[in-house]
């Protein structure tokens, strides 16, 4: 190798080593208080992250929680509820240390979403109401945001 040439970088790699929901609960509301079927529903989706190392070489966990509400357009009365909370576990190599947290909060969660989508649908039906399809999720701004929310509770401290 020449004296100006630079050995090729390693690409980033991530295979799923496995998938699986932590934590489920699903409260068909409306069937317990008898409400009427033909209600519209106004669906609030709330998202949380999370991510940690794992015991295994290069292994990580990355968590999507999903707290989901349905309400009736017309009212204030609750439909259903929807807690799930879904795992991954990733082999992740070649990422630089500085790159990890984002990666396992934006490229991870990007992997297992479609999975988790057809939970929801599935569990939506199977409840009673029609199956939620969720809208694809920017795992990119929520991380910007989550990054923005941090550094605007705790703003650098400038030197003395």
């Amino acid at each position: 190798m020449a004296e100006n040439e630079t050995p090729q970088a390693k690409q980033p790699s991530m295979r799923v080593l496995g998938q699986f929901i932590r934590d489920m609960s699903f409260e068909n509301i409306m069937a317990q208080k008898g409400a009427p079927a033909d209600v519209q529903p106004d669906v609030q989706v709330q998202v949380n992250l999370d991510a940690k190392k794992r015991g295994g070489d290069n292994q990580y966990e990355t968590a999507i929680k999903l707290n989901i509400t349905s309400k009736a357009k017309d009212g204030d009365a609750t439909l259903f509820v929807l807690e799930i909370d879904y795992v991954g576990i990733f082999q992740v190599e070649n990422v630089p240390e500085e790159q990890m947290h984002p990666y396992l909060l934006i490229e991870c969660p990007r992997m297992i979403f479609p999975f988790l989508r057809r939970i929801v649908s599935d569990v939506t039906r199977d409840g009673g109401f029609p199956p939620l399809n969720l809208e694809n999720i920017d795992f990119l701004s929520l991380y910007r945001n989550e990054v923005a929310r941090r550094q605007a509770e705790n703003p650098p401290k400038a030197d003395a």
